[in-house]
């Protein structure tokens, strides 16, 4: 034991050491993660911070957090990557259910959750993330929203936001207001944003404007951009409205939101896609409603999610539908034999359609309707310098294609479509875990889960050309169900001056599903040697380290954190797991006094050479240095702040290694870039 702890804390002073001490970002809260002794949310992002660090969309809001990165397909679509996992691995919901959108299936599909009003992100594994979701082998997302109101203001109470940024022209605009009449309480949020095609440093050819790279095998492409980057446009606005009857024992309340999106895709032939959603929600929460009983909730939402992708030319040729409903009812009992916790069910139940708008035939998948219904059950508890906590989800899932369906992609020769068949998944997924705290304010933790995961509707049933990756995508209806075994162990110091963490995981995957690619290409019309992919399955594990420390971190003065994360996926046969994150070490240094806030950050992420065998590469490593200043000052009832924010202050060409070779060859991330802007709250 105490060699282990031993060589916990060399880890922490290894990175110290390597990591450049005097620079550092805005504010973060490193400590949330020790809620119920470090088993609740690995992270939260809330209040200050938040609003520091919020982006264009979910993934780049999270990308610099320990252990997270981030695809980067453009502006508009980016999704979070955990511990080298993502799509169904990573699984988003809003307010506890699922954002009902199509973005796990592919990279260039952005997020269907406006972050305008997101008052709390939080980042779910373990049993904590078994509450909402099976199959979350990376990790669970829970952002946060009052457009239900939940308690009565008594008085009108709001906020809005106004920013301009060099990068892209970008301008946005947001307001949230809620008052209360009587038992009843109101709520109105709006948000706006418009970004041009953003500007980036060098060329968009990895390696320059005459690279020539060859994602499709003897079909090399050209992109010999420089300034502005074609097709990273961004635009968005959201109107979401939300009202609740509050009595004393509880709430009842309902909200609409609707969500309209058109961004860019930029890859080397380009396109955009126009994107809505209507969300309508019902929650209710009775506390104390009989004996050992401390809370009923219940949820439900309803989603009709749509978007249309277009070529470079402005032609419309897929519409993607997803439409949803799923519901949630949870009873949170009061401590018994020590034990505090939550059991409920979940349900829900989703038709996906792909169509090809020339032909009216489905698009790489067929209409799917996939059907879920779970039970879960989650404790924890306290015993003397131990705090545990345990998880158990049982998950039945259904995925039923429509077996009329007819694929509009054209043939791959020697291939043939998978098989419509209708398939059950029966998912059992538990975890448990303890800190010890052998010394006050110092923890030792061990968590063991099994999450189990059921194959998406691609994975499963896709057949066609797909442009964003392209790929020629091959689904198999005759897969198993993946399953994870993930075990982590972690040290923590939790108070004083200097607080710390230090986490060691090793993620073994039976039946891990991926695309394999078969070394042969198909041609059909619009598309050229598209390598042929097909889903298969085969064992395979993701180690890896990260770890923190802060100093008087969240107080008055001076704050610096330095961290630093970095993990392996390999085929247990030999081999890469492909999009893997690189390697990164970090710092910040943030300095609150008085009405200013000030900050910087710094990351350094590696080279990363652990390629796929049919990856291009290796991934440059890059440097990112941000900083900001804010100043706020309060006007009869108006809190006023106003705000600076730099990015890529080295101006620095950034590609992320977890980005698909169609972007990341071509589209490199934004360069350097100044944001000013005024926020008011009262």
């Amino acid at each position: 034991m105490k060699v282990f702890i031993k060589y916990l804390w060399v880890l922490l002073i290894g990175l110290s050491a390597v990591t450049c001490y005097g620079q550092t970002d805005l504010v973060i809260e490193s400590n949330a993660n020790q809620e119920a002794g470090g088993l609740g949310p690995s992270k939260i992002l809330s209040g200050d911070e938040l609003l520091n660090k919020m982006g264009s969309n979910l993934g780049s809001t999270l990308s610099n957090e320990m252990g997270v990165s981030a695809t980067g397909f453009g502006a508009g679509a980016s999704r979070p990557v955990i511990r080298g996992l993502e799509g169904s691995r990573v699984q988003i919901v809003e307010n506890g259910l699922s954002i009902s959108d199509v973005s796990s299936i592919s990279a260039d599909h952005a997020t269907g959750n406006p972050l305008a009003n997101t008052r709390q992100i939080e980042i779910l594994r373990g049993a904590s993330a078994l509450m909402y979701g099976s199959g979350s082998s990376g990790g669970l997302i829970n952002v946060i929203n009052d457009r239900i109101p939940t308690s009565l203001s008594g008085e009108v109470t709001g906020s809005f936001n106004t920013s301009y940024e060099t990068v892209n022209q970008g301008k946005t605009v947001s307001t949230e207001l809620d008052n209360s009449f009587g038992s009843i309480a109101m709520h109105v949020d709006a948000a706006a944003s418009g970004a041009n095609d953003y500007r980036i440093p060098g060329y968009a050819e990895q390696g320059g404007p005459n690279a020539n790279w060859a994602i499709s095998p003897g079909y090399p492409q050209n992109v010999p951009y420089s300034g502005k980057l074609p097709f990273t446009f961004n635009n968005q606005n959201s109107l979401g409205l939300g009202a609740s009857y509050i009595g004393s024992s509880g709430y009842t309340g309902i909200s609409v939101d609707r969500l309209n999106h058109d961004y860019g895709v930029p890859t080397a032939v380009g396109g955009f896609i126009q994107q809505s959603q209507n969300r309508y929600d019902l929650q209710h929460e009775t506390r104390d409603p009989f004996d050992g009983i401390t809370a009923f909730k219940f949820s439900v939402s309803n989603s009709k999610y749509m978007h249309n992708e277009f070529n470079s030319s402005g032609v419309a040729e897929t519409n993607w539908k997803n439409d949803a409903t799923e519901l949630r009812a949870v009873l949170d009992h009061q401590q018994w034999l020590g034990w505090k916790g939550s059991v409920g069910l979940q349900a829900g139940t989703a038709k996906l359609t792909a169509t090809d708008i020339a032909s009216g035939n489905s698009d790489i998948v067929p209409q799917t309707t996939t059907n879920s219904n779970a039970l879960f059950w989650v404790e924890q508890g306290h015993f003397g310098d131990f705090k545990n906590n345990i998880g158990l989800r049982y998950n039945n899932v259904g995925q039923n294609p429509n077996q009329s369906s007819v694929y509009a992609g054209g043939g791959a020769p020697g291939y043939a479509p998978p098989t419509l068949l209708n398939r059950q998944f029966n998912l059992l997924s538990y975890s448990g875990g303890s800190v010890w705290e052998f010394e006050r304010g110092y923890g030792l933790g061990a968590s063991y889960t099994v999450s189990q995961r059921a194959p998406n509707a691609t994975e499963l049933y896709a057949f066609g050309p797909h442009d964003a990756t392209a790929t020629y995508i091959i689904g198999n209806s005759a897969l198993s169900t993946e399953t994870s075994h993930n075990f982590e162990i972690n040290l923590q110091k939790t108070s004083g001056l200097l607080q710390g963490k230090a986490n060691l995981y090793q993620n073994e995957f039976t039946n891990y599903v991926y695309g394999y690619y078969t070394g042969n290409a198909v041609s059909g019309a619009g598309y050229i040697n598209y390598p042929v992919v097909v889903s298969q399955q085969a064992n395979a594990s993701i180690k890896g380290a990260e770890a923190e420390l802060t100093y008087n971190w969240k107080q008055g003065g001076i704050g610096t954190r330095i961290f630093g994360d970095a993990s392996q996926g390999t085929f247990n046969s030999g081999g890469n797991l492909p999009l893997q994150p690189a390697p990164r070490v970090g710092a910040e240094l943030a300095h609150q006094v008085n009405q200013w806030q000030m900050g910087a950050t710094y990351i350094h992420a590696f080279q990363q050479t652990r390629l796929a065998s049919f990856e291009i590469g290796p991934t440059p490593s890059y440097n990112l240095l941000n900083a900001g200043v804010s100043y706020t000052e309060k006007v009869n009832a108006v809190s006023w702040t106003t705000y600076l924010r730099m990015t890529n202050l080295l101006n620095e060409t950034i590609r992320y290694a977890t980005t698909p070779e169609t972007v990341r060859l071509y589209a490199p991330q934004p360069g350097r870039s100044v944001m000013i802007g005024l926020r008011g709250a009262f």
